[in-house]
């Protein structure tokens, strides 16, 4: 038996292959990962001696070529969640840290749980693309809110409040009412300049123009605000300015989060499971594909349990002696941007009330005993995996079964 480890980085890699009882089959070498050098790698793995099994790192991304490769040329592939690897084998007082000790060190690893070694399966080239749109999106939904909290920060110079007064939703191209009327009355001299019956025709046209409802109350409703403001920012053309390139900025982001909704969609589409996630209650366009993308083809849990912790909501037991923990935090090693997705769910079942959804009466179950918020929104997104996964697992089996 051959156990290979390899350390995994950016474009590069070390391997180390160990035999029981510490036999060296090879000192630890680098390889590239281009083509050229991971052919000679995969020739020399099949040339040896023996099963070999292959075991690597979760690394974020960069594992993806060196096992996509080594998978596609026949070799047992097992990638392992980086906490497991950097648990094992801590015997010694010293702390050696190369890429070569850590190579011989994933090599032992996959030794000493040779028969615990799970396969590695790649995700086809729809999911995992659609798992990198869902992890693009998150960056830009983090710089969007940067860039809104920006632009409040200068109206609350310019007009106060103006940013609360529509609650309209984005639309699907990405604009959105508060941000639009900020760029066009940006300043609160912009509208108390004219009078009441002016500034109505003016707003009613701009809306027109914009594409948004026109309201007179709404117009009466913003000049009242502006004629109560004490502006900080003097009005002139170079807060103009200001203003435009932060809405420029935030408008350009928005826009570009909605293409991304749109092709995630599309992406999730082609799945085979996206009619009946999106059947599910609390999931609808923008959640659905976002939850597909982070669990990926739930057949590759063996069970429900796996994909509650691949998620990190378990709550592991804590016992020791005659000591057992009455309340339990949960692991929170798994999937941060699946848990995320998940709570968003929760709270939509929540906020609409969906009393006949099973998912909805256990949280509100769970909230009528008392318990703290995070505890019911966890125990809700534990159960709610649990019926994803019977359900989706049962539909996916049964097409494969028909065929």
């Amino acid at each position: 038996m051959n156990s290979v480890g390899i350390d995994v980085s950016k474009g590069k890699s070390m391997i180390a292959v160990m035999r029981p009882f510490g036999e060296i089959v090879a000192k630890p070498f680098e390889v590239l990962h281009t083509p050229s050098e991971l052919k000679k790698l995969a020739d020399f793995l099949k040339s040896l001696d023996g099963e070999t099994r292959v075991v690597l790192e979760y690394t974020g991304k960069y594992y993806q070529p060196i096992s996509r490769y080594l998978s596609d040329s026949g070799l047992f592939i097992s990638v392992v969640h980086a906490k497991l690897i950097h648990d094992y084998g801590n015997n010694s007082i010293r702390k050696v840290k190369t890429d070569k000790a850590d190579a011989v060190k994933i090599a032992n690893y996959g030794l000493s749980n040779w028969v615990l070694l799970k396969p590695y399966s790649p995700e086809d080239d729809t999911r995992l693309l659609l798992k990198t749109y869902n992890r693009q999106y998150n960056q830009y939904m983090k710089l969007k809110v940067a860039l809104k909290n920006n632009l409040i920060s200068i109206l609350d110079q310019t007009f106060a409040g103006s940013n609360t007064l529509f609650t309209s939703p984005a639309r699907a191209d990405g604009h959105e009412k508060w941000i639009d009327f900020a760029a066009r009355f940006w300043h609160c001299d912009c509208v108390r300049k004219y009078s009441l019956n002016s500034f109505i025709e003016l707003y009613n046209a701009w809306c027109l123009k914009a594409g948004y409802n026109r309201s007179a109350d709404k117009a009466v409703e913003i000049y009242e605000l502006a004629k109560s403001q004490v502006p900080t920012l003097p009005f002139d053309d170079f807060t103009k300015q200001l203003l435009k390139q932060a809405v420029e900025q935030l408008n350009a982001i928005s826009v570009t989060l909605a293409s991304i909704q749109h092709e995630m969609q599309a992406l999730a589409s082609t799945l085979p499971e996206y009619p009946i996630v999106l059947a599910m209650n609390g999931v609808g366009k923008v959640l659905g594909p976002q939850l597909m993308a982070e669990i990926g083809d739930v057949r590759r849990f063996l069970r429900k349990q796996s994909l509650i912790a691949f998620a990190g909501v378990d709550a592991p037991p804590f016992q020791s002696g005659s000591f057992e923990a009455k309340y339990r935090s949960i692991s929170k090693r798994g999937s941060s941007n699946l848990r995320k997705t998940l709570f968003q769910i929760m709270s939509c079942l929540l906020q609409h009330s969906m009393t006949e959804d099973a998912v909805y009466q256990f949280l509100d179950r769970k909230r009528a005993e008392g318990k703290r918020y995070y505890v019911y929104m966890v125990a809700g997104c534990n159960k709610f995996l649990r019926v994803y996964y019977g359900r989706v697992k049962e539909y996916l089996d049964s097409l494969e079964s028909a065929v």
